[in-house]
């Protein structure tokens, strides 16, 4: 059995260690493009060139008519959709899909509001 002495000297050994690691670890912040890829590329592709997944293809969608990528089949509340597009109408969709176009199939919702911007702002880039 060790005595509580011997302890005491194996911590005091370990532990500047264990601090070390703790700060010497580089911080990672997901980006934009890592935020899309984590939580939008499961369901969508940034190109129509790719195979189809559950989502239409996301390049361009800012600026297009809503329910509109050729050879997609949306559901029926996407067919009373008579907007284009834009940071704000992806920002409210992102929010909660189905308060804003009734019938809506994505699953995806997202509340923090900074995470919505992020990716936004990487689909801007998507054209």
């Amino acid at each position: 059995m060790i005595r509580h002495s011997a302890w005491v000297c194996v911590l005091a050994m370990v532990m500047p260690v264990v601090a070390v690691a703790q700060f010497s670890v580089p911080a990672t912040k997901a980006t934009p493009e890592s935020m899309f890829r984590n939580q939008c590329a499961t369901c969508h592709t940034l190109s129509a060139a790719e195979p189809r997944r559950q989502g239409p293809p996301l390049a361009g969608v800012i600026g297009r008519r809503a329910g509109t990528s050729p050879g997609f089949k949306y559901s029926p509340g996407f067919a009373n959709a008579d907007f284009v597009w834009d940071a704000g109408h992806l920002d409210t969709y992102l929010t909660n899909p189905q308060s804003m176009i009734p019938g809506a199939v994505m699953p995806y919702r997202q509340a923090n509001a900074d995470t919505r911007h992020a990716i936004i702002s990487y689909l801007e880039t998507q054209r």
